[in-house]
């Protein structure tokens, strides 16, 4: 078998790789999803899908998606649902593929596309302004900014609370 041959080293960077440019992943990290150790986490999750592709054989798309979604959940306490984890399956899939058929230039090539085309996804605060503006003043802009479809009127008052033939009050949900 040319896996044998085949540096398993390669194949951890390549697992790296795919792990490292995943938004999800990254997103995770940065925002402290996995505690302190996140980064610790992250780096044993390579560890530990390497190992997972290598105790099992055959493995189908599936069973790749459910697995990095069980550790997404239990190490990052994050259900991914943005459609990413079929995409980092296939890659996965497809870096396992090239490292067991012993294509080792391939893989490497896939490795430094996957690194070169990488964009650390960053969730950052926006920016404050500086100068005379209160930190209140700021707040309202903020609010008033990230929600342009909420009407500025005031919204109707409530209708009163009814009372009920058998003397129970109807609290109803505001709008």
């Amino acid at each position: 078998m040319a896996a044998s041959a085949a540096p398993r080293e390669v194949f951890t960077e390549g697992v790296r790789a795919v792990l490292d440019t995943w938004p999800v992943l990254q997103i995770a990290v940065d925002n402290g999803f996995g505690g302190v150790y996140g980064q610790q986490k992250a780096d044993w999750m390579v560890d530990v899908v390497q190992q997972y592709f290598l105790d099992n054989t055959d493995l189908q798309q599936y069973e790749v998606e459910d697995f990095i979604a069980q550790l997404m959940d239990q190490e990052f306490d994050t259900v991914v649902d943005d459609g990413s984890l079929p995409q980092v399956s296939i890659s996965l899939l497809q870096v396992f593929s090239q490292w067991q058929q012993g294509a080792l230039q391939q893989l490497k090539d896939t490795i430094n596309h996957l690194t070169q085309k990488s964009q650390r996804a960053k969730v950052t605060a926006p920016p404050t302004q500086s100068g005379e503006d209160s930190d209140d003043e700021i707040q309202v802009m903020e609010c008033e900014s990230s929600s342009p479809s909420v009407s500025r009127t005031n919204p109707p008052p409530p209708p009163p609370p009814q009372d009920e033939d058998d003397g129970w009050t109807v609290v109803r949900k505001k709008k």
